[in-house]
């Protein structure tokens, strides 16, 4: 299992970036996907989530800013950001997840840095 995560970069507060995490070795579209992202000193956590059907979740602290959605014929799922603030800053990671199949793979990491 390959997930190859990219799109992160340096904005400013207010700006948007796209992330992408392209799937590679598993049935994609079995895959429940999720973005996790973790800060300097502090633990790793989920802000999006989206199951094989399409439906979602989000942390609070993104909810009406990020968008996560998944395209099953490019084997990618996608996450973008808007209205970025300084406290997104952090390595963004992606996760393919299914128990039935025993997956949970993580990608490499792609950071994300905010300035104020």
């Amino acid at each position: 299992v390959q997930l190859q995560a990219s799109g992160g970069g340096l904005t400013q507060a207010g700006g948007s970036l796209r992330l992408s995490c392209a799937a590679s070795g598993i049935q994609f579209s079995l895959m429940n996907m999720g973005w996790y992202r973790q800060a300097p000193g502090k633990q790793r956590e989920l802000v999006a989530a989206i199951g094989r059907a399409g439906s979602t979740n989000y942390a609070d602290s993104v909810k009406g800013r990020f968008t996560i959605s998944r395209d099953n014929a490019k084997n990618t799922v996608y996450l973008q950001m808007d209205s970025l603030k300084p406290e997104d800053t952090a390595v963004y990671y992606c996760n393919a997840y299914n128990r039935l199949f025993g997956v949970d793979s993580w990608g490499q990491g792609t950071q994300v840095t905010v300035s104020s």
